[in-house]
């Protein structure tokens, strides 16, 4: 399953890799944009992965976490998402799982829609 399939879900047109085109981000100039917050990407291998994810959220940034190492029954998973969890309350935040795959992790002021887009 492709990463548009996974964003979009499997109801869409088909599509084809050759749909899309492969961005660099050496093509853009971010030396002028200066943000708040950043969106951060992580994967969660182990527990040890949580501190530079409670980090960034404890400095304002949303975090999107690979899960997909781990089975969401998977009792490491469940204490890692359990201290997630916390951090996001801590912080005023909020916290979803999409799929079982990807953790969101936001922080104060930031939701996460629990509806998906066109429906």
């Amino acid at each position: 399953m492709g990463l548009m399939s996974k964003i979009l879900g499997e109801s869409g047109p088909s599509r084809q890799t050759d749909d899309y085109v492969e961005l660099n981000a050496d093509n853009f100039d971010t030396s002028s944009v200066e943000s708040e917050r950043q969106v951060r990407i992580a994967r969660i291998s182990g527990s040890k992965d949580v501190v530079d994810i409670k980090d960034a959220v404890y400095d304002g940034d949303i975090v999107v976490a690979d899960i997909t190492r781990h089975s969401t029954q998977d009792t490491t998973m469940e204490r890692i998402s359990d201290e997630l969890k916390q951090v996001a309350e801590e912080v005023g935040g909020d916290i979803v799982q999409k799929d079982d795959d990807q953790l969101i992790i936001t922080p104060a002021g930031v939701t996460v829609s629990r509806e998906r887009l066109g429906q």
